[in-house]
């Protein structure tokens, strides 16, 4: 991995996945394209690690999967934030704000 780019921290691939999948339905690889995208290229999330986190979300009931058709013209499954998964997605979303808070604070801290 180059040095630019940054390994995501254990639990944030799947608050990344919910706010994504929050601005409107996507398939897998959408995901990761707009994950790449949003991050200037300093997130990119591989495929063994992307699908078993999508997969663990819909087991939780955070997304939703449809089967469509992609711009390809492909068959793909399309995911989409449950109900439960905008609530999910709210409180990782205080919980994150809370923790890179903490972090910052430690970090800026004269020695």
């Amino acid at each position: 991995m180059d040095a630019q780019k940054s390994d995501l921290l254990q639990g944030t691939l799947d608050v990344l996945i919910l706010k994504i999948v929050a601005l409107g339905p996507l398939h897998g690889y959408g995901i990761a394209q707009r994950i790449r995208q949003i991050s200037k290229a300093v997130l990119q999330v591989q495929q063994g690690s992307l699908y078993p986190a999508l997969h663990r979300l819909e087991k939780r009931g955070w997304l939703r999967a449809e089967w469509g058709e992609a711009e390809t013209g492909r068959e793909a499954k399309f995911y989409s934030l449950t109900k439960v998964g905008r609530k999910q997605l709210e409180s990782e979303t205080a919980n994150w704000d809370r923790l890179s808070e903490a972090v910052t604070m430690i970090l800026r801290t004269a020695e």
